[in-house]
């Protein structure tokens, strides 16, 4: 598929300007084979580049299926930290279960443990860091839709979003966005209707 055949005249969620101000597209210097696709150049420097209208279009897939699931059957992981304001804020707007931090071992697959999940989907922040729960995930057969920078495997997840997962703006750009996304197909916020939540509510905040 290809982005102008599924978005109309070309128009993307949000401006171009606002994905690239926030790294969305900076990768890193490795890429693996599954994530050429979404590449869209590599830099002099030996950076890869992400094509951020293929992000653009990722996330309205991502959110058209996960607006599909009971939202308190959506589990959302992140063990990065830049990961883990953005998911939880995503979960606060959205009513999707949040785990950010250290994911338990066994959580998805051992009915015996007190913290034992059943989710209907899983959303992993970056499929490297969040790996635990991407590998039980699969295990049990559980969509996975996952936030993937250039060197990220892609084996297990059922729906890549190509984006820059390391970077602080870049993932409460990309969850800001998947949250407004998930209440639009839902049909809890209007096409038109301004979203009452800023992006800089989702990311986390600098140390100083």
């Amino acid at each position: 598929m290809e982005v102008g055949d599924f978005v109309e005249g070309g128009e993307v969620l949000i401006d171009m300007d606002q994905y690239l101000s926030s790294g969305v597209h900076i990768g890193t210097r490795q890429k693996t084979g599954a994530m050429v696709p979404f590449i869209y150049r590599a830099r002099p420097d030996g950076l890869y580049v992400l094509d951020v209208r293929k992000t653009d279009e990722r996330v309205r897939l991502a959110g058209k299926f996960l607006a599909k699931f009971e939202p308190e059957r959506v589990l959302v992981v992140s063990a990065r930290q830049y990961g883990q304001r953005p998911a939880t804020k995503f979960g606060e707007v959205t009513r999707a279960v949040v785990m950010p931090g250290r994911f338990i071992p066994g959580t998805l697959t051992n009915p015996s443990y007190k913290g034992y999940m059943e989710p209907s989907v899983l959303t992993v922040t970056d499929p490297i860091a969040d790996e635990q729960p991407l590998r039980e995930a699969a295990e049990v057969g559980i969509p996975i839709v996952g936030l993937c920078d250039t060197d990220n495997e892609t084996a297990d997840i059922d729906l890549v979003i190509p984006t820059n997962n390391k970077g602080r703006k870049a993932l409460a750009l990309v969850y800001w966005l998947l949250a407004r996304q998930v209440l639009r197909e839902r049909g809890e916020l209007a096409p038109d209707q301004e979203f009452g939540v800023s992006v800089e509510e989702f990311e986390t905040k600098p140390e100083r």
